[in-house]
């Protein structure tokens, strides 16, 4: 099962590249695409599209395009896609890091509710949707 996960600006401004990468691995994840880029508002309001006319989307677009990310491509073996989402979603914790459990990296790193460090797929569809919008297949290894 391979899935998204993305390292907002904040979390590459804080140095926080490292120990999100390492809590994946500790997990059984393996990095299968990686690389820093920064995001022009065409490609973050691609990624958000499903936010669009929300109230919060242009604060969004503005964030996410205001510094490097991190987008990288995870594995791990032997588990379903469905569970394995779930299992990145529990690493990463809740999107509001007030509702986020200590232990995961929004409760033990993000500010508030928009600088929340990481973003994960949240399903199979969105992660068939989001990985091309950072990597073709031939960037993301075996």
């Amino acid at each position: 099962m391979k899935t998204l996960v993305i390292i907002k600006p904040d979390g590459v401004e804080r140095g926080l590249v490292g120990e999100i990468i390492s809590r994946f691995e500790k997990c059984g994840f393996s990095v299968k695409a990686l690389k820093i880029t920064q995001l022009n508002r065409e490609t973050a309001k691609k990624l958000y599209a499903v936010h669009e006319g929300k109230k919060f989307f242009d604060d969004l677009i503005e964030y996410v395009t205001s510094g490097p990310v991190v987008p990288m491509v995870i594995e791990i073996k032997d588990i379903g896609i469905g569970e394995g989402i779930r299992l990145v979603r529990k690493i990463v914790g809740a999107t509001n890091p007030m509702e986020a459990e200590m232990g995961s990296i929004r409760g033990d790193y993000a500010s508030d509710i928009s600088h929340n460090v990481v973003h994960a797929s949240d399903s199979e569809e969105s992660n068939l949707y989001e990985t091309p919008i950072f990597f073709n297949k031939e960037e993301i290894l075996d």
